[in-house]
């Protein structure tokens, strides 16, 4: 029973592999375009269907990649959207296929794509950057393409699905450790803002974004635009109160950035927006890095002595670990809000030895309510 099993396998793979030389020999040796066309097609619709993992390695292996990419610059539109969707189905989930695509010289027709003003071509286009992209081989090939100005472009006036597929290819590109340097376009700023805004700040776009946020901040026309841009700070400090691990410690590292830069410009831009319950709660439960730039920022939003500061982040972290303790971890920020604007505003100068002696004398039972 098992030999005829493994014959019967046997038998339909070599048929489905006769089906896959058929179709890579109408996009290699096909008499017009039409015939490539449709050879394109089959690729896609074959490589979408059962066994796509192996029919991927076996177009390829068939040689339709270097057929493929010449009909990107096709003047005939379905010419290039059948290559084009072709190439997509055949690179995804396979690193070897993306470089390859690369290699075969696919990047500068799909940058020429990325400069159609709109429709689906363009979209697609995007959605190829962005998976070639995730191949590390391709990242210098990218970015050497021009193609991050362009992705720039299409985060204001793509569907949100181009936006998004532009972002990630952008945040790809941005780790790019030999060749040329990502240089981002200030004008990015806006439109990052805007998708920062409309997403979840703890999710994984949020990171890419935030990260994108970040390294345009270390640029001089960067801190202009996520200052000028309406809600630019203050959705960085929302980042700060809502965002992951990862995104709370770009958007911090962004704001300290700014802050920096010019202290007198942008201490007041950041306290104005609340900065402060979000970066004490960071001081606390973000990442080591996070910690140690929230902690930098508070210092420098202080209106204070160099000397006292270090003092007055110790006390930070006493009356939020007293917040915690009498309110809970989910309240201890609005708490400890409530506890620092009260010293604030009563000009309160309490000594540091006090509130030590407070904080470790007490217990959940001993704090009374507040």
């Amino acid at each position: 029973m098992g030999d005829e099993v493994m014959e019967e396998d046997n038998t339909w793979n070599q048929k489905k592999q006769i089906v896959i030389q058929q179709v890579a020999d109408k996009v290699i040796n096909g008499d017009d375009i039409f015939v490539k066309i449709q050879g394109a097609r089959d690729i896609r619709r074959l490589v979408r269907n059962s066994s796509a993992v192996r029919a991927r390695s076996n177009f390829a292996a068939a040689g339709v990649i270097p057929a493929l990419v010449p009909m990107l610059s096709s003047l005939h539109f379905e010419a290039k959207e059948a290559s084009l969707v072709a190439l997509l189905n055949l690179a995804a989930r396979n690193e070897l296929n993306k470089v390859s695509i690369a290699a075969a010289g696919a990047v500068p027709p799909l940058v020429e794509l990325l400069n159609i003003q709109s429709g689906n071509l363009r979209e697609l286009a995007t959605a190829a950057i962005l998976t070639l992209s995730s191949a590390l081989p391709n990242k210098p090939i990218i970015v050497a393409s021009g193609a991050a100005p362009l992705l720039v472009q299409i985060l204001s006036s793509a569907s949100l699905q181009g936006r998004v597929d532009a972002v990630t290819a952008l945040h790809n590109l941005s780790m790019c450790d030999e060749g040329p340097a990502l240089v981002l376009d200030a004008r990015a700023v806006p439109p990052l803002i805007n998708l920062l805004k409309e997403c979840k700040k703890y999710s994984k776009f949020a990171e890419k974004t935030t990260a994108l946020l970040e390294r345009l901040s270390m640029s001089a026309e960067g801190k202009t635009a996520i200052t000028n841009v309406n809600g630019g700070i203050l959705t960085l400090v929302e980042t700060v109160e809502d965002g992951s691990l990862v995104s709370t410690e770009h958007a911090v590292g962004a704001l300290l950035t700014l802050c920096r830069s010019c202290r007198d410009t942008y201490r007041g831009l950041i306290l104005g927006e609340g900065a402060i319950p979000g970066l004490l709660r960071l001081t606390v439960e973000g990442t080591s890095e996070a910690q140690d730039r929230a902690r930098t920022l508070l210092d420098l939003l202080r209106d204070s002595p160099p000397e006292k500061r270090l003092a007055s982040s110790v006390m930070e972290k006493i009356v939020y670990d007293i917040a915690t303790r009498v309110d809970g971890s989910d309240k201890a920020v609005e708490t400890a809000k409530k506890l620092l604007h009260d010293m604030v505003q009563r000009s309160m100068e309490l000594s540091m030895s006090n509130i030590q002696l407070k904080a470790a004398s007490s217990t959940p039972s001993d704090v009374t309510p507040l």
